[in-house]
C-alpha cells in the first residue's frame, strides 16, 4: 500500500490526489507527508508488524498516517470514529495497538480524547508517561494531531510527534517499504457490529491494492477523473476507491463529516466524473436536497448505490446520462468482490452486482448441506480468491467457523448467480425470518415498502411471537414532505405481498441506530421489542 502513493507521486507529481473542502493535496505532497509520518512513527519505535491505531474522522491526516504506517510494514488499525464505550474499549484491548493516532478536529474538539479516556478509565491524562495502562498493555503512546489548544500531558503533541522524524532518514523508511510482503497484513478493520461484537479483519497489502485496482477498472476510473466519496475512511467503501484513484491518477474528493448542505456546496465546485454516495442515507439526502438541481452533473459517468432494484432504477432516472451501478462484498472478502458493469443493461445493473473481479471465485451452496445449487437458484454465497482476509484477529475459532477446508469463505448472505456469472444479493441468512414455518426474507418486505412513494428507507426485523414463533416488524424513514402512518402503510401492503409476510407493526422513525454506514438491525429489534414490552431471550 505504501508503494501506491510513491508510484503516483513519480507519475503525476502535480496532479491533485486528495481534496477536502478546506485542504487539497497533490500526489507529490501526499507522498512527502506520508513519508514524514512514517519517519515520525519509526522514531516512536514502530516497525514491521506493529499495530498503529488510526482514530479520527475523515481528513488528510487519516491518509498520511495510514500510508505512513504501510511504508514501515506496520499494520494500520482503522478504528470506527463512532465507537465509544464498550466497543472502543474492546477494540483498543483486542487490537494490540502500539501507537494510537487521533486528532482534535474543529467540529468535534476533544471528543475523541474523551472517548479514549472513557474507554480506559484507569488512564490519568494529566500524568506524563501514563501509558501503558492495564486494560491496554500494548499501548505505548497516544498522538494527538491538529488544534492549537492545550494537550493533556499523557498525550504526544503533533509538534513532538513530527520533531521525532528528524531522527529517522527517508532511506530507512524506504528500505522497510521495499521489504513489505504482498500477503503481509497491512490493515486491520473491525467489522461494523451490525449483529455482534466487532471482530478485527486482517487485510493483506495484496488484497487492498489489487481489489482497489479492480474497482477502478470496473468503474472506468482514469487519470484526471474526479471521484466524490464522502464515506468514512475507516471503511472499505472509502479505502478501495481512494487507492483505486491513486493507482490511475484520479482525484479523490471527500469531506470530514457528511452533511447535506456542505455536500451540495462541495459538489457545485467539483465537476465530478464519479458520484459514490453508496448508502441510501447519503444518496437520498443529496437527491432530496433542494440544491440538487444547482449541481452540474453533466460530467458524471458512474453513480454507485446499494439499494433494492426499484430504488436503483429511480436513482438512474436522476442521472440519465450516467450508469447507476451497485456492488456486492464484505470486509472479509476484500470490501467488494463485484460491481455492476457500467455498459450492461439497466436491468443487469440494478438486479445484479455484476460478475466477480478476475481472480475471485463465487459459488452458491445450499446452507444446510453445503452442496452447490444449480445456476439461478438461491443459496449461500461463498467466496474464494486473492481478496480473502487473513482471518479474524485473536479469533481462530471464529475464522475456522466461516472458512471451509477448501478455502471458501461462507458469507452468510443469500444470493444467486445467473448464466453469465452475475451475482444477485438477496439478503442475509440471519435476516431470514421463520414465520409459522414459512421462510421470509426481510429484504423482500423492505423492497415492497420502498415502492411506496412516501418511503425513503425501510428496515425489517423479526420479533418473538407466541403463536408463530417469529413475525416481521418494520421501521421506515419517510421522504421529505410526505406524511403517512404505519397503519396506512400496512394497509397499502395488503395484497402486494403474501399475508404471512405483512409486518405486524410499522414504525415511522426520524433516525436509525448506525454502525459506520450500516443500520444496526439488532439495536432496532431491541428498541421495537422494548417499545412493545416484549422481553428478548
Amino acid at each position: 500500500m505504501g508503494d501506491v502513493v510513491i508510484r503516483a507521486a513519480a507519475l503525476w507529481p502535480d496532479a491533485e490526489a486528495l481534496v477536502f473542502p478546506h485542504e487539497r493535496l497533490t500526489y507529490a505532497r501526499l507522498a512527502d507527508d506520508a513519508e514524514l509520518a512514517a519517519r515520525a512513527l519509526r522514531a516512536m519505535g514502530v516497525g514491521p508488524g506493529d499495530h498503529v491505531g488510526v482514530l479520527m474522522a475523515n481528513c488528510p491526516d487519516f491518509a498520511r498516517i495510514s500510508y505512513g504506517a504501510a511504508m514501515l510494514g506496520a499494520v494500520a488499525v482503522l478504528i470506527n470514529a463512532r465507537y465509544q464505550g464498550d466497543d472502543l474499549a474492546h477494540v483498543l484491548g483486542d487490537a494490540g495497538i502500539k501507537v494510537l493516532v487521533t486528532a482534535e478536529q474543529p467540529s468535534r474538539p476533544f471528543e475523541l480524547t474523551r472517548r479514549i479516556e472513557a474507554a480506559m478509565p484507569e488512564l490519568d491524562p494529566q500524568r506524563a508517561g501514563a501509558f501503558p495502562v492495564p486494560s491496554v498493555p500494548a499501548l505505548e503512546a497516544v498522538v494527538l494531531l491538529g488544534g492549537d489548544g492545550a494537550v493533556a500531558p499523557a498525550y504526544t503533541t503533533a509538534q513532538r510527534f513530527y520533531e521525532g522524524a528528524a531522527r529517522v532518514s527517508p532511506e530507512e523508511v524506504h528500505a522497510l517499504r521495499r521489504q513489505v510482503p504482498l500477503r503481509g497484513v497491512g490493515m486491520m478493520m473491525y467489522t461494523s457490529g451490525t449483529t455482534a461484537k466487532p471482530k478485527g479483519c486482517a487485510l493483506s497489502h495484496e488484497m487492498v491494492v489489487r481489489n482497489a485496482i479492480a474497482v477502478a477498472e470496473r468503474l472506468d476510473v482514469h487519470g484526471g477523473d474526479r471521484f466524490w466519496d464522502p464515506l468514512p475512511m475507516f471503511h472499505m467503501s472509502s479505502v478501495l476507491p481512494m487507492n483505486g484513484c491513486f493507482f490511475v491518477g484520479a482525484t479523490f474528493l471527500s469531506m470530514e463529516h457528511f452533511e447535506p448542505d456542505a455536500a451540495i456546496a462541495m459538489l457545485r465546485r467539483a465537476r465530478l466524473t464519479h458520484f459514490y454516495p453508496t448508502f441510501p442515507t447519503i444518496t437520498q439526502a443529496v437527491a432530496n436536497h433542494p440544491g440538487f438541481s444547482t449541481v452540474d452533473w453533466s460530467a458524471v459517468r458512474v453513480v454507485n448505490g446499494v439499494a433494492p432494484p426499484a430504488t436503483l432504477r429511480e436513482l438512474q432516472g436522476l442521472f440519465p446520462h450516467a450508469a447507476v451501478v451497485t456492488a456486492y462484498g464484505s470486509t472479509e472478502t476484500g470490501g467488494c468482490v463485484s460491481f455492476s458493469v457500467p455498459t450492461d443493461t439497466l436491468e443487469q445493473r440494478t438486479n445484479t452486482s455484476g460478475p466477480p473481479f478476475p481472480g475471485i471465485q463465487i459459488r452458491i451452496v445450499d446452507p444446510e448441506t453445503g452442496a452447490e445449487v444449480p445456476t439461478g437458484e438461491r443459496g449461500e454465497i461463498c467466496v474464494r480468491g486473492y481478496s480473502m482476509f487473513e482471518g479474524y484477529h485473536n479469533a481462530p475459532e471464529e475464522t475456522a467457523a466461516v472458512t471451509d477446508a477448501e478455502g471458501w469463505f461462507h458469507t452468510g448472505d443469500i444470493g444467486a448467480v445467473d448464466e453469465d456469472g452475475r451475482i444477485s444479493y438477496l439478503g442475509r441468512l440471519k435476516d431470514m425470518l421463520k414465520v409459522g414455518g414459512e421462510n421470509v426474507a426481510a429484504v423482500e418486505i423492505e423492497e415492497a415498502l420502498q415502492r411506496h412513494p412516501a418511503v425513503n428507507i425501510a428496515q425489517v426485523v423479526g420479533i418473538p411471537d407466541a403463536r408463530l414463533v417469529e413475525v416481521p416488524v418494520a421501521a421506515v424513514e419517510l421522504r421529505a414532505g410526505h406524511d403517512v402512518t404505519g397503519e396506512e402503510l400496512g394497509e397499502w401492503l395488503r395484497g402486494r405481498i403474501a399475508s404471512f409476510k405483512l409486518p405486524r407493526h410499522i414504525r415511522v422513525v426520524d433516525e436509525w441506530p448506525m454502525a459506520a454506514t450500516k443500520i444496526q438491525k439488532f439495536r432496532l429489534r431491541e428498541a421495537i421489542c422494548a417499545e412493545l414490552g416484549i422481553e428478548l431471550p
